[in-house]
């Protein structure tokens, strides 16, 4: 698994040189490794090398390999970077450390209402769709500050920022707009993080002001999905 090794290497160099252009600490930004469809021994590659945050896009893999595993104590944090459907809201209220996918008041009242169940905070990140493309999830730029402030007032969410998946463009350059208008829409409503960047993108996800970068083939290589 020395190719694991060898491509955080150049992920965490490629983060930290993207933070210094942008006048950033590097310590700002965090990696997020999207470890869908990863075997074990890649993960547990990834974290001799030292990473220590995965993010997971479906609740049940991520109970599989982390959460019903001895993996879960080897790791700092797990965040579910995939879409949530309610029904698997008591799945994961207390069990991730982060939910970046909150895109409507509906589904953050049931994750209020679990969180309250267990007496905790669960910390979450409002996804928006920042093309409005019909085929993405996440809140339209439109209606992002309504939620933003329905779901200030439920007492057992903490709402740290946005998250967005641009548009598939031609080039990273090319979802730079895609990301400073997330920034900006989050600055508006006093948000500064941001989880924006995958594996072709995250360099200028960081220049635009991102806090978690979520690069997953860049480190693991291609995946069946």
């Amino acid at each position: 698994m020395h190719a694991i090794s060898e491509a955080l290497d150049r992920v965490s160099t490629a983060i930290k040189n993207a933070a210094i252009r942008a006048g950033r600490k590097p310590s700002d930004v965090t990696l997020v490794a999207a470890s869908k469809k990863t075997e074990i021994l890649q993960i547990e590659a990834a974290i001799a090398w030292g990473l220590r945050i995965f993010g997971e896009n479906r609740v049940q893999e991520a109970h599989a390999k982390f959460l019903d595993s001895a993996l879960i104590k080897k790791i700092e944090a797990l965040h579910l970077i995939g879409p949530l459907q309610t029904n698997k809201v008591k799945k994961v209220v207390g069990q991730f450390d982060l939910i970046h996918s909150v895109d409507s008041l509906h589904l953050a009242e049931k994750i209020e209402k679990e969180a309250l169940r267990q007496g905790i905070t669960q910390s979450i990140l409002i996804e928006v769709n920042i093309a409005g493309e019909e085929n993405k999830h996440g809140v339209s730029l439109a209606q992002t500050p309504n939620l933003v402030e329905a779901i200030r007032k439920l007492a057992h969410l903490k709402l740290l920022g946005l998250m967005t998946i641009p548009p598939l463009t031609e080039s990273a350059e090319a979802a730079r707009p895609y990301f400073s208008k997330l920034r900006k829409l989050g600055e508006s409503l006093e948000l500064h993080k941001f989880s924006m960047g995958m594996s072709r993108d995250f360099e200028v996800a960081i220049e635009e002001g991102a806090t978690w970068v979520r690069p997953g083939t860049a480190i693991f290589g291609r995946r069946t999905l």
